[in-house]
């Protein structure tokens, strides 16, 4: 059995980019020592990266959301630069949306394997929750964790939601 720590999209656009927004640079140093943590018990690294391409207007999200961000190749896309070298060589998975399927099935096949599985990153109550709860599905066995001090919303009313939605479908908020 171990323990994954997902790093959900800590990219440049949504910490100091086209979205970005107070309080998320402040989460990227827990989320260092929390990286270190899990590095130093063996444990598996994995992060995902917010990806879109040029046509990201013409997408649903990009009609709901008009804000160009994430583009691959762009330095928005890139991840903060003070993670990079924390997440060097870790497993990641592009996501052109909310949640990984992805990052779902591999999560799936190795299920058995899990005592859990933590989110931490950008943003709470849209990747982090999506991914929170794609991850429950795939390993219903595991624990599912999301530490409150680890991720972060531009909008506080909406990572409380988040939070408690969390909570209500059994995953340990802490």
């Amino acid at each position: 059995m171990h323990r994954i720590l997902i790093v959900v999209d800590c990219q440049k656009d949504f910490i100091d980019g086209t979205l970005g927004f107070d309080g998320a640079k402040n989460i990227i140093p827990g989320i260092i020592e929390r990286i270190e943590s899990y590095r130093a018990a063996g444990d598996e690294i994995i992060y995902t990266l917010d990806t879109h391409g040029a046509d990201y207007l013409d997408t649903q999200e990009g009609r709901y959301l008009p804000v160009v961000h994430c583009v691959k190749g762009s330095s928005g896309f890139e991840l903060d630069d003070s993670l990079k070298p924390y997440l060097d060589g870790c497993r990641f998975f592009e996501k052109p949306t909310f949640g990984s399927l992805e990052l779902a099935e591999y999560l799936s096949g190795i299920s058995e394997e899990l005592s859990s599985i933590e989110l931490c990153g950008l943003v709470s109550n849209i990747c982090v929750i999506s991914n929170a709860m794609l991850a429950k599905a795939a390993a219903p066995e595991a624990l599912i964790i999301v530490d409150k001090a680890l991720t972060a919303s531009f909008d506080a009313k909406l990572n409380e939601a988040a939070l408690d939605v969390l909570g209500a479908v059994q995953v340990k908020v802490q």
